[in-house]
């Protein structure tokens, strides 16, 4: 079966080695240089065999892909593979159908973001890559992307986005939900995320020296201010998040093991749609699932919790199960009234 993945890269090996003058490549030589390029990319790739080498040169030869002209000389026992035409190059020939499928794709992607504030200018963008493409857009609406453009605040994001990317700093007034008044930040802004159709702002204010999580619906106002930067060389933000579910990271908090259990009819949708990443399942029979998690216990993972009802048991912490079991009893008593 070909391997989709990192397929641009591969071509542009096969497409540098057809091309050179100084060096006659075998198949071997091919599958080297692509793996080799591959482990540039990512130091744990499993490379490829000739059978995907195979696939991708008969790709590239087809009128769907580049339709190189590729020659195949014997040398004894050996095959070499270069252009016939050594000025070719598949950088210099139009656009192939896979490719104009894969611009499509992503202008369909695009388009969701049209109706967010700030963010208009994705419709002059998209008008003139399919007048320079001479892509017919597809009206069609065959895909749904949670988003809520009318939640409060949304207004911010495009300010906040901006920010992060040309590195300003910010002066903001937020008002927390059990606040009375609104408080005002100066935040350097890293990082945008986005949490159960809400918004999230994470940058580092200098006043509480950390990392302040901030929801947009919760912003009253935001300026500009005239100050140096403060780059991000504290946080990782492909990694930031991986011990917890959500976005919020309770102070001098650890991971801990965490188990859960489901019942039977639960259990199907666990497994199919695992909570966590760090999720592994401890027992499954017909009393129900048994799994174990390593997280950062938050608000956020108490609430997935509770959203299961009757369907879930907190086996252990016990300071976890505690809490679950105080919520739940403040729920049940107001239908005891």
């Amino acid at each position: 079966m070909a391997t989709t993945k990192n397929a641009t890269l591969r071509y542009q090996v096969l497409d540098r080695c057809f091309r050179n003058t100084g060096r006659n490549y075998t198949l071997e030589d091919l599958i080297n240089e692509c793996n080799d390029a591959l482990k540039d990319l990512d130091s744990g790739a499993n490379g490829i065999k000739r059978r995907q080498l195979f696939e991708d040169i008969r790709f590239m030869e087809s009128p769907q892909g580049y339709s190189i002209p590729l020659e195949r000389i014997k040398d004894g026992h050996k095959v070499h593979y270069r252009y016939s035409d050594l000025v070719f190059s598949i950088n210099n020939q139009p656009l192939n159908e896979l490719e104009l499928y894969q611009i499509r794709s992503a202008l369909i992607t695009i388009a969701k973001f049209k109706g967010l504030p700030q963010f208009e200018w994705m419709e002059d963008i998209m008008a003139r890559l399919e007048q320079l493409l001479h892509i017919k857009r597809d009206n069609r609406h065959f895909i749904g992307l949670d988003s809520n453009e009318y939640l409060a605040g949304m207004e911010f994001l495009g300010p906040v986005f901006n920010s992060i990317y040309h590195k300003k700093v910010l002066s903001i007034k937020y008002k927390a939900f059990k606040a009375i008044d609104p408080e005002k930040f100066i935040v350097h802004p890293y990082f945008l995320k986005q949490y159960n159709n809400r918004w999230f702002a994470f940058g580092f204010c200098p006043k509480l020296d950390r990392l302040q999580t901030l929801p947009l619906d919760r912003i009253k106002e935001i300026t500009e201010v005239v100050e140096e930067y403060i780059e991000n060389t504290r946080y990782d933000f492909t990694e930031y998040f991986d011990d917890i579910i959500g976005v919020t990271i309770p102070e001098n908090s650890n991971v801990e093991g965490i188990r859960l259990w489901f019942s039977p009819g639960q259990a199907p949708y666990i497994l199919t749609k695992p909570i966590h990443g760090s999720q592994r399942k401890i027992s499954h029979d017909e009393t129900g699932l048994v799994i174990a998690l390593k997280l950062i216990p938050n608000h956020e993972l108490e609430q997935l919790i509770l959203s299961f009802g009757e369907n879930t048991e907190v086996l252990q912490p016990q300071k976890l199960r505690e809490r679950i079991r105080t919520h739940l009893v403040k729920a049940t008593g107001k239908y005891n009234k």
